[in-house]
């Protein structure tokens, strides 16, 4: 185990940097126009682009969390540590599943996909009618699990700041930064 308590610079700009690339991401899913009709415009290629980002960022911070682990917070309950590595451990699993699903979404509809209109993405799976109306429901159901299990982690993270005053919240924050 470590003898570090907070997490590093990289570990804090990763985190955030998928915090704000989620805020933009969800509406830009949630309110595009209906996108079973045709090729992807705009904002779907925005969302794919997005969505690879966000899933490039998780793959690093996964590994930099295997290469520079934190050691748990020790004042907390044993019940606290264990959900609060559960839950992160579930945010990373859900991220994957979430772009994914969205990728094989794509492919399976036979769409030419490209990286801010920049780099050709690979196709996953080949062009297949039936398999699209079961990917798009995986792909929302792992929406809403990532969405509601954000919610736990902001609600617990925030409980630290506010209720608990505890000092758990600043081993995310920039340093400097005082609650």
């Amino acid at each position: 185990m470590t003898d570090r308590l907070h997490y590093g610079t990289p570990a804090k700009v990763m985190h955030w940097l998928v915090v704000t690339l989620l805020i933009v991401q969800f509406p830009i899913g949630w309110f595009m126009p209906d996108v079973h009709g045709g090729p992807p415009g705009g904002p779907m290629t925005l969302h794919i682009s997005f969505g690879m980002t966000i899933l490039a960022l998780i793959a690093l911070r996964f590994v930099w969390r295997i290469t520079h682990p934190v050691a748990p917070e020790s004042s907390l309950p044993s019940w606290q540590r264990i959900s609060s590595e559960g839950v992160h451990w579930l945010l990373y699993v859900l991220v994957l599943a979430t772009t994914m699903t969205g990728w094989l979404f794509a492919s399976f509809r036979g769409w030419s996909l490209s990286y801010f209109y920049l780099v050709p993405l690979p196709m996953l799976a080949n062009k297949n009618a039936v398999a699209i109306r079961q990917i798009d429901g995986w792909h929302q159901i792992a929406e809403w699990a990532l969405l509601i299990t954000i919610g736990a982690h902001v609600v617990a993270a925030l409980a630290h700041l506010f209720i608990y005053r505890d000092g758990i919240m600043q081993r995310m924050l920039p340093r400097g930064w005082s609650t």
